[in-house]
């Protein structure tokens, strides 16, 4: 079964690149709506384009490829920015009320998984009816998270740095569950799964916004740039496993 499989195992470099592809998609999609001030509706044009095209690949492939998994998983968190930020700042919707949209729109997408397959596992996953709800769950999920994120830093006034240690609190608590309980495995990973996200748009959040805000005024491009960096080199790292791996088993 594993080798049918077009989806990342999850391991702890997996999370590493989860959260870091997170905070890329964070300051990118600022700075497609802000910085280069495109406006939250065509930012959410230009990163739906980009996710079609490469989810388009990702879906016609036979096997799992490092690469263009992860340009789809940088594609959901990127578009997940805009479209956060297009229900709070365009629809005037409100973080709390988009934050309901979205987990709405998450637990549909988990119902519908489960009622066709009776199952919500994660990996492997090799059949394109099972992997379109995987991309769809994971749409919401990072757009939920872009938008809890921005709930706790700027709702709640916590700051970006405190939003980022509280989400990574509960991201701990759920590992720590996830290896001293026996609550469902699957549960969890989307539990960790969304809160990944707020973690990285609060960091990305640290990373951009002025000294005054609390932030450490980067910028989006510098911000972008380093995150992009660190994703090529762990993109490497995943491939080289990845190709140790397949040369085991052959």
């Amino acid at each position: 079964m594993k080798t049918l499989n077009k989806v990342a195992s999850v391991t702890l470099l997996f999370w590493l690149m989860k959260i870091v592809a997170t905070t890329l998609g964070e300051t990118l999609g600022d700075f497609i709506s802000m910085t280069l001030n495109l406006g939250y509706t065509m930012g959410i044009l230009v990163t739906l384009l980009f996710f079609i095209l490469i989810l388009s690949v990702q879906l016609n492939l036979k096997r799992y490829i490092p690469d263009v998994y992860w340009l789809v998983i940088i594609g959901t968190t990127t578009l997940g920015t805009e479209i956060s930020d297009f229900i709070d700042r365009t629809l005037k919707a409100g973080y709390f009320a988009g934050s309901l949209i979205l987990l709405s729109g998450l637990l549909l997408s988990l119902f519908f998984w489960y009622k066709k397959y009776k199952n919500l596992e994660v990996y492997p996953i090799f059949e394109r009816n099972k992997e379109l709800y995987y991309w769809t769950a994971i749409l919401f999920s990072n757009s939920l998270g872009t938008a809890f994120g921005d709930f706790l830093s700027d709702n709640l006034g916590l700051g970006y740095l405190t939003g980022a240690c509280i989400t990574g609190l509960i991201i701990i608590v759920v590992v720590m569950l996830h290896y001293f309980t026996k609550i469902n495995h699957v549960m969890l990973f989307w539990i960790a799964f969304v809160f990944t996200r707020p973690f990285g748009a609060t960091f990305g959040d640290l990373l951009t916004k002025p000294l005054a805000k609390g932030g450490l005024d980067l910028g989006t491009l510098n911000a972008s740039l380093i995150s992009l960096a660190l994703m090529i080199l762990m993109i490497i790292i995943s491939q080289r496993k990845h190709n140790k791996e397949m040369s085991l088993k052959s």
